[in-house]
């Protein structure tokens, strides 16, 4: 109930922000949500499964171009998301099952060049995406609109996430996460369950970005592709803790603010600062802020500890607990 009463004060948090700041907390608001839902989509494959890897914005990128080229053809900017998130789903799967053939450092490094090559792409088929001078489109009269759609998305997302993590489907995923060779044998289906978890963690951010497309009314391969989109949302996991509900929000919240007081007062040196913080966090804080509130509150669940330690252990009795729900 207090992860409920917590994921609707979110929601609720996040929904009268526009109507009360300013501009500047609009934009800010808006940052704060896309990277937010970044997070949780990423923590998926990443926190949960254990896959982690640096390609989530070549999901993201691919969804801006898509959201932006119907738009110029006419599409409502709503359903210009929708059909951007699923067609990162679509792209998800048959890209999935070639790359979830590799493990570690190779998947990781993998995904990453196949975020470069989605970014030659944009720059080369300048017929259709205009090249590095990218797309403009026509700008909302009212951004609120989008603003509330991130926040659809990211509350929607952290949702799900709870539910994951009470759920046997999330539990499969952390025997995978602690030895998948182990899982195999308990009778997991790890190939599977792989490629359904990392095609369901793209739809989150080609839909967002789409949605970010949106809100600048431009994008191009510069910033549908940029590297430090997929940097800054993995740092917001490992500060807010790797596959738990509430890290990826609390890394988000704490990375923005940080990133604002930063930016303002010390611009030149703003990027070294900000890597400092995040590496005395991960130093002191391996398993990041909400891993290190549940130490003193049960505020921010981590899932079912007591089955944590089982698949660590890779005793038989994960299996039983699986099999049973």
């Amino acid at each position: 109930m207090r992860s409920l009463a917590l994921i609707a004060f979110a929601a609720l948090a996040a929904l009268v922000l526009p109507f009360v700041g300013s501009d500047y907390a609009l934009s800010f608001g808006v940052q704060l949500l896309m990277f937010t839902a970044l997070a949780y989509s990423w923590n998926l494959i990443g926190g949960y499964a254990g896959y982690t890897h640096f390609g989530q914005v070549a999901f993201f990128g691919f969804g801006a171009y898509v959201g932006a080229l119907g738009m110029g053809a006419g599409w409502n900017w709503l359903l210009a998301a929708v059909v951007a998130g699923a067609s990162g789903l679509l792209l998800a799967l048959p890209l999935g099952f070639a790359m979830l053939r590799l493990r570690g450092p190779f998947f990781a490094i993998g995904m990453f060049g196949m975020a470069r090559v989605f970014e030659s792409f944009a720059l080369g088929f300048d017929g259709i995406t205009d090249g590095g001078t990218g797309l403009y489109l026509t700008p909302l009269s009212d951004l609120k609109q989008v603003y509330a759609a991130f926040a659809v998305l990211a509350v929607g997302l952290l949702f799900l996430t709870w539910r994951l993590d009470n759920s046997r489907l999330g539990l499969q995923l952390l025997a995978i996460r602690e030895d998948e060779t182990a899982a195999e044998a308990m009778g997991i289906r790890t190939s599977r369950l792989k490629i359904g978890i990392f095609a369901a963690s793209a739809v989150a951010p080609a839909a967002a970005g789409s949605l970010y497309a949106t809100y600048l009314a431009f994008i191009d391969p510069a910033t549908a592709f940029a590297p430090m989109t997929e940097l800054t949302t993995i740092s917001m996991v490992l500060l807010g803790g790797l596959g738990t509900v509430f890290g990826p929000l609390v890394g988000a919240l704490t990375m923005s603010v940080i990133n604002e007081l930063l930016w303002s007062r010390f611009p030149e040196i703003y990027l070294m600062l900000v890597g400092g913080v995040i590496l005395l966090a991960i130093l002191f804080m391996p398993r990041g802020i909400a891993g290190l509130a549940r130490r003193r509150s049960s505020l921010f669940p981590v899932g079912r500890e007591g089955l944590r330690r089982l698949v660590a252990r890779r005793s038989a009795g994960l299996r039983t607990e699986i099999a049973l729900g």
